[in-house]
């Protein structure tokens, strides 16, 4: 709530206590959070200037991927003022401050129906994607046995359905894979428009995998609702990533995950994106 010193709001004694030496003035204009998830997202005033803390609970596994992504990969982004620049960050607390990133979410104005912004936004992901990358013998085999998990877990997916995704699932080839730093979470609930220029934020996903992966909720949701966006993503990102068995493999997990990871958080309509994912990709299975 505007002028509520940042000590009242959701965080842990020794968050209360960084944010107090960090910014001994600071007042909460804005609670940012999600509300699905024990992360929480606060948005500050000090003086003139403006911050945003993200602050992670006991269950928390984003912000260490958060404060790795700032340190490492984000500099293609922070040098265009595209993404924020970090402040402080205190990994055993789970607290991460920045700068704030002026701007509005895409999501949900008419910039998330533009293709201009899909041209930006494959622009940014492509500076991302062109770092330094690895090779990874066992990134398939991982991504397997968490597809795997997940249909372990509760979940509503039909019996029938999730007995072949298991089969399929245990059949998979597990071929090396090369992996660059992405997002984790490309869409437009992740991308700030500010002017005409779109930014991004939210790298509690960040990690090293295929490029291929940043591509899951865009194929998804907007390109599937509308091919212009999808030529557009590539106007500004290049050459298309997505190697068809590896991004159907890809597709599988997603759709599994998104579905049980959903019900865990009682997302309803997420939920059911995730079943309608798993049909599609069942009825895309490639016959070899």
């Amino acid at each position: 709530m505007k002028g509520t010193p940042a000590v009242q709001h959701g965080l842990s004694d020794r968050q209360r206590e960084l944010v107090r030496a960090w910014l001994p003035a600071a007042e909460v204009t804005a609670d940012r959070s999600w509300g699905l998830v024990g992360t929480t997202v606060l948005e500050l005033r000090h003086g003139a200037e403006r911050y945003i803390v993200k602050a992670g609970d006991d269950h928390d596994q984003h912000i260490a991927r958060e404060i790795r992504a700032h340190s490492e990969w984000l500099r293609p982004w922070t040098s265009l003022g595209r993404a924020p620049q970090v402040v402080r960050t205190d990994r055993a607390a789970k607290l991460v401050l920045t700068r704030y990133l002026p701007g509005r979410l895409v999501e949900g104005t008419d910039h998330e129906h533009r293709p201009e912004t899909y041209r930006q936004a494959g622009e940014l992901l492509a500076r991302l994607h062109d770092q330094p990358h690895v090779e990874d013998a066992g990134f398939e085999e991982r991504a397997r046995r968490k597809a795997l998990r997940w249909l372990d877990q509760p979940h509503r997916i039909d019996p029938g359905v999730a007995a072949r995704l298991r089969s399929v699932i245990e059949s998979w080839p597990t071929p090396p894979s090369t992996l660059v730093p992405t997002h984790g979470d490309w869409q437009p609930r992740n991308w700030l428009v500010h002017g005409a220029t779109v930014s991004a934020i939210d790298f509690g996903r960040a990690d090293l995998r295929p490029a291929f992966t940043d591509l899951a909720r865009l194929a998804a949701q907007q390109f599937r609702a509308d091919p212009a966006l999808e030529d557009a993503f590539f106007e500004g990102y290049g050459p298309d990533p997505r190697e068809p068995d590896a991004w159907w493999r890809h597709r599988v997990q997603e759709a599994i995950g998104t579905a049980a990871w959903a019900y865990r958080v009682g997302d309803e309509a997420f939920e059911r994106q995730g079943h309608r994912m798993i049909a599609e990709a069942l009825a895309d299975q490639p016959r070899h």
